[in-house]
């Protein structure tokens, strides 16, 4: 069983554990369609049996070695315009918590992946629930692999145990991603989205250097440049700057 978080105003002070689930987003949204669900509330548990990704990507991890949880949040006062920097909020609250541990190898990829050295070590996976012109809520997914040190694709994913050979208490670790995110969040919530974007674009994989991409079938060499104000990502192509949503460009390694 968790602990209650001690250092957090709000998120993690009330916390639903299950020992399974097939997806904490999926189990969030439930309990929140079923009766009013105070801000903040995490869901976790020890083996998440279907999550789920960006683009209908699966999640894999070991039962009993790595985070798998959700925070439900209320933020009422973002326009919906702005609802990306969810996103960012999340994607820069676990890089904080990784420059603990290994300094100068974290980077974000877009929309919300969390890379150390080149390989993805955390996901993230934002569920808005939107009524007329206002969020009413926001179910932050995170996955993040903490001591598992086996994975179907070695070349492409990583954990912190096996960076840096170290094994890690889960109930602690996931206290101090709490305090990240609340942290961030309440840095949003007083407006600061200048410098959570400014932030995020520092840390952003590949920015401003030349690589190849895919949209629509087609293979191209482009340059990331920075975010549209929806958060779609803008690339560098010719010399010509277009705006691509989630489902409309793939990263490629080459």
């Amino acid at each position: 069983m968790y602990k209650i978080p001690a250092n957090t105003l709000f998120i993690g002070k009330n916390l639903v554990f299950v020992p399974e689930c097939p997806s904490t987003n999926t189990l969030a949204a439930e309990i929140s369609h079923q009766s009013p669900v105070k801000d903040g509330t995490v869901v976790i548990t020890d083996s998440q049996t279907a999550g789920r990704g960006q683009r209908g990507n699966t999640w894999e991890t070991t039962p009993g070695l790595n985070l798998t949880f959700s925070i439900v949040l209320k933020p009422g006062f973002l326009a919906l315009t702005k609802q990306f920097f969810l996103n960012i909020v999340a994607s820069l609250a676990l890089k904080d918590y990784l420059m603990r541990e290994v300094p100068g190898a974290v980077y974000i990829k877009w929309p919300n992946d969390i890379l150390v050295h080149d390989k993805k070590i955390s996901g993230i996976l934002i569920e808005n629930q939107v009524q007329g012109s206002s969020l009413v809520t926001a179910i932050i997914g995170i996955g993040f692999n903490l001591n598992q040190k086996n994975f179907s694709n070695l070349a492409r994913a990583t954990s912190l145990a096996m960076v840096t050979g170290k094994d890690y208490d889960r109930h602690r670790e996931v206290e101090l991603i709490l305090e990240y995110v609340e942290s961030r969040y309440l840095q949003l919530r007083r407006g600061n989205t200048d410098g959570l974007m400014s932030e995020y674009l520092a840390s952003l994989y590949r920015r401003n250097e030349k690589h190849w991409y895919r949209s629509e079938g087609r293979l191209f060499e482009g340059i990331i440049r920075d975010l549209d104000e929806i958060g779609n990502l803008r690339v560098e192509e010719n010399g010509m700057v277009r705006s691509y949503g989630v489902k409309e460009i793939e990263f490629v390694d080459q």
